[in-house]
């Protein structure tokens, strides 16, 4: 029996914007913003009292549907813009008969309070900024996303607001997808005509097969061809991959189509397109709609906060970085999962599609300057869709090219430096077996690496993983990572490949390199600070871990507590198995939460981190907001002499 797609709501006239804007990289002379439209749009952006019209130099316009256009506004100035001082902005549209309208009139909840219109800051220095990861729609905590709102909503002061919005990985879970949001995404999809696909390799054709099947909600496992030999590729991707020490995680709603994972960037990131569907739940065995009702309570609670969520994006520069679950999960963990992934066409395709809908979504404002090509390529690809689907000869090279990129990462020139790091494809594959934890960057990116820190006096690193983590949670992964199953405990640690380690902690030790760097990370789903000093050297480095997570998901308590407290016990400062750590040489101080029970080092609440630096690029104050609504937690230093290693 097949599934009826979901009923759209009706065939009004859409909004100009779906989303946006959002801000990305912001210089003085330099302002990147990124929205998407229901139609090309003719816009103006005004700023300080001039009107700046675009041309197709400035506003690059890429179709991914017939009313669904991605807008990657890039303006260069010719005077610098101010420094700390707040800059009002507008975008203006101007319709057929030269009528124009604003912000106001078209997006009013992206405006705090009587505001006529969004503002921004502009930093002279980093002196304070925001970052997480990890935010999961259907999970249960709030969202921490909210966080920032209410802090720029409280602060009137321009030069008290934070730097940026630093997002450090799992932005969306394109593999861990709750069937009432998988719902909303096909809506979404025939309501704005999103393109169809061929699809190689799969039981069903193309993308309308694969959204109308009875295996499309809940069961996308048997959508792959029904072969022993792909018994490995149903697990990997849909099977919903058994983690008995850490989660039990769920991928059998995994997004599969380009326009599936537009959708949902479409649906995580403002409240507009939301008012445009009405999805009616699928047919599902009672089970499943057990299921089906639990996660729709959670979306209908992530959906109220969405207009929270834009508005904060739209006043503050927003960096990011992809983890795993931005594509799928365990990405590229170990030679042998690449070597599986990448040898079937269909899991090549569903990788390739979640990677060029993050160049699109995300990437891009990173650093635009590195995609050029691509994005002229992905024009190609838009343009053949005038029947509604792509042209699959075209998708396919431009995925190739996609899987060989090697500009993911990016450095900012602020004080102090901004360096992000990708540590999903540049990896240090291991050389003993196929089945080990890859190092989390090969050894040319380390060089890279190096040679970015050289002669800089502070940095802060951006890892989506921390360098420096919980060395308990560490041997666990290494325990099973010996056993041949690394993909169980998602063994992706810096330490879990030996030249990686070593040639990461020997960059902290250069003479050259910064006196002060400054980690911050996401990833495990608890947040933490470690301050990391290297034995018998009096002048240095000072290293700070500060580990944020999640925005939206959160560690299970117990199972937390008992890490935490065994860590505790087993790497007590006198404990001889610290001599077994590759970490050996350098003592690790952690900073103790605030409103933590006695002794509690890890803290498990959804929400956001800040970190203030002093000249020297020290983190002076670094806080955990919770998103719960209960007072942000500082993360006390302890006196040097209360050390655990």
């Amino acid at each position: 029996m097949s599934v009826p797609l979901p009923l759209p709501a009706d065939h009004s006239p859409l909004p100009p914007v779906l989303v946006g804007p959002l801000l990305r990289r912001l210089e003085p002379t330099r302002l990147l913003l990124w929205l998407v439209g229901s139609r090309a749009l003719t816009l103006t952006l005004r700023l300080q009292g001039i009107d700046i019209r675009f041309d197709a130099g400035q506003c690059t316009i890429i179709p991914v549907g017939t009313h669904a256009f991605v807008h990657l506004i890039d303006v260069s100035l010719d005077a610098a813009l101010p420094c700390d001082t707040l800059i009002e902005y507008d975008l203006l549209i101007t319709e057929a008969d030269g009528a124009q309208s604003g912000i106001r009139e078209w997006a009013p909840h992206l405006l705090y309070g009587e505001a006529r219109c969004p503002n921004f800051v502009l930093r002279s220095r980093i002196d304070q900024l925001l970052h997480g990861s990890c935010r999961k729609p259907h999970h249960p905590a709030a969202d921490g996303l909210l966080c920032v709102d209410r802090l720029l909503e409280s602060e009137p002061d321009a030069c008290k607001r934070p730097a940026l919005l630093m997002m450090s990985g799992d932005q969306v879970y394109a593999d861990d997808v709750a069937g009432p949001m998988l719902r909303s995404i096909h809506a979404l999809i025939e309501r704005l005509g999103l393109f169809d696909e061929h699809l190689d390799g799969a039981v069903v054709s193309d993308s309308a097969r694969l959204y109308e099947h009875p295996a499309s909600y809940y069961h996308r496992a048997d959508l792959l061809p029904a072969l022993e030999s792909n018994e490995t590729l149903r697990e990997r991707f849909f099977g919903g991959a058994r983690k008995p020490i850490f989660t039990s995680s769920s991928a059998d709603n995994h997004l599969v189509t380009f326009a599936e994972v537009m959708a949902m960037y479409l649906l995580v990131w403002s409240p507009t397109s939301w008012t445009l569907i009405a999805p009616q739940p699928p047919a599902l065995t009672p089970e499943r709609r057990k299921r089906y009702a639990l996660e729709q309570t959670r979306i209908d609670e992530f959906k109220k906060g969405l207009g929270g969520v834009g508005r904060a994006m739209a006043h503050l520069p927003c960096l990011m970085i992809f983890d795993d679950h931005d594509i799928t999960d365990d990405w590229n963990l170990s030679a042998q999962w690449e070597e599986t992934a990448y040898g079937h066409p269909f899991s090549k395709r569903i990788i390739g599609n979640a990677l060029l809908a993050y160049m699109l979504c995300q990437g891009w404002g990173n650093n635009p300057d590195a995609f050029g090509g691509m994005l002229e390529k992905t024009r190609l690809l838009s343009a053949t869709g005038q029947d509604h689907y792509l042209d699959s000869d075209v998708q396919d090279s431009l995925i190739d090219e996609l899987l060989s990129f090697q500009k993911w990462h990016y450095v900012l020139p602020t004080r102090p430096a901004l360096v992000v790091l990708d540590t999903r494809t540049r990896r240090w594959r291991s050389e003993m077996t196929l089945k080990q934890p890859s190092g989390l960057l090969d050894w040319e990116a380390l060089s890279e690496l190096q040679q970015e820190l050289l002669d800089h006096p502070s940095a802060i690193i951006v890892s989506p993983a921390p360098i420096f983590g919980v060395k308990l949670i560490e041997t666990v992964q290494r325990v099973f990572s010996w056993c041949g199953y690394p993909l169980l405990v998602d063994a992706e640690n810096w330490m879990a490949h030996r030249g990686a380690a070593q040639v990461i902690l020997n960059i902290f030790r250069h003479s050259r390199t910064p006196g002060n760097y400054v980690v911050l990370s996401g990833d495990v789903h608890y947040s933490f600070v470690y301050e990391v000093l290297i034995r018998h050297r009096k002048a240095g480095p000072r290293i700070w871990q500060i580990t944020s997570s999640g925005i939206k998901n959160e560690f299970p308590p117990a199972l937390l507590e008992w890490f935490d407290r065994l860590n505790r016990w087993l790497y007590s400062p006198r404990s001889p198995l610290n001599w077994l750590t590759k970490r050996r040489r350098m003592r690790i101080v952690p900073h103790i939460p605030e409103h933590a029970e006695a002794g509690e080092r890890l803290w498990n609440s959804a929400g956001i981190g800040q970190v203030f630096f002093n000249e020297k690029g020290q983190p002076q104050d670094i806080y955990q907001f919770n998103a719960d609504g209960s007072p942000k937690t500082r993360m006390i230093a302890p006196e040097i002499s209360e050390a655990v290693e």
